[in-house]
């Protein structure tokens, strides 16, 4: 009867222990699940103290923050290519993340500071120079402010030249601590837009624009989307008469880049859905010396 009731002790222990174990990790999943995220993206590189000074300033005020680095590398100064990174990143990060946004070549000047919300219920903390141009397009406009409220700032004095440690970057860890993104300033009613030119069917075909370049690969990306493009009518494998500028090339749209041998240009349809142009392994922008923003203009087949 005693071993019995020891069996049974030593049994009750072993389940009061497993679930007392079980508590704390169950309790570090949901703390980690509600942890704020702040997606960073500047042109400022990573050769300097600039990106872990900005870090060190989020931490400081919302130090349960998971700040994740979109890219750091964009073109210096290149406003379009932070709205494309922009445009691509925002679907994979849920309702409440906060994207602080340094591609500031006016920074110090007459522009403003602004948080915007979009209507997928993400915030993004940058400067009011075009930036939000494809997500706006793509996911509408919650509500914008501009960013007044010295409190949310730091320092005695703001830099002019260093708005991404004294402003965007603690602005953007108030957010992710909770605070009331209205508290941040007044509303705006209009933002600045970038000048890209939507793309539009007409009799012959398709006119658009190629508005960037897809890193260090030289392939153009265009604002005509794939699904735009197949209503031409095209399949894989068949020729696309297109007109770069005042350049006309007829080129095979295939699945990837290895359907045509190395050094070949081709069309596609890259990872984004966008209507681009490619040389298998090679630089196309440099092979044919483009430079965006340029006209673009697909044959109808």
């Amino acid at each position: 009867m005693r071993t019995v009731d020891l069996r049974t002790r030593a049994t009750l222990a072993v389940l009061l222990w497993m679930a007392l174990a079980a508590m704390p990790l169950t309790a570090q999943t949901s703390s980690a699940s509600r942890r704020p995220i702040i997606v960073f993206m500047t042109d400022f590189g990573t050769v300097d103290d600039a990106v872990p000074i900005c870090k060190g300033v989020m931490l400081g005020i919302a130090p349960d923050a998971r700040i994740v680095d979109l890219t750091h590398q964009v073109t210096p100064f290149s406003i379009a290519d932070g709205a494309r990174f922009l445009y691509g990143a925002t679907p994979y990060y849920p309702a409440g993340t906060v994207f602080v946004v340094v591609v500031d070549p006016t920074v110090g000047t007459s522009r403003k500071a602004i948080v915007v919300k979009s209507k997928r219920g993400q915030y993004f903390v940058l400067p009011d120079n075009g930036l939000m141009t494809m997500v706006l397009d793509r996911d509408g406009l919650e509500g914008a402010r501009e960013i007044t409220n010295r409190s949310w700032m730091i320092g005695s004095g703001i830099s002019s030249t260093f708005h991404g440690r004294d402003i965007f970057s603690p602005v953007g860890a108030h957010l992710a601590a909770g605070q009331d993104w209205t508290q941040v300033g007044p509303q705006l009613k209009q933002l600045v837009r970038l000048n890209i030119t939507p793309p539009q069917l007409v009799a012959g075909g398709i006119t658009g624009q190629v508005f960037a370049l897809d890193g260090p690969f030289g392939n153009l990306i265009t604002n005509v989307s794939g699904e735009e493009f197949l209503k031409l009518g095209y399949v894989h494998g068949e020729k696309v008469h297109i007109k770069l500028g005042d350049d006309e090339m007829i080129l095979p749209f295939v699945r990837t880049f290895g359907d045509v041998p190395v050094g070949q240009p081709l069309i596609f349809i890259d990872s984004r859905g966008r209507f681009s142009l490619a040389v298998n392994q090679r630089n196309f922008a440099k092979i044919y010396h483009i430079q965006p923003p340029l006209s673009l203009f697909i044959a109808r087949k």
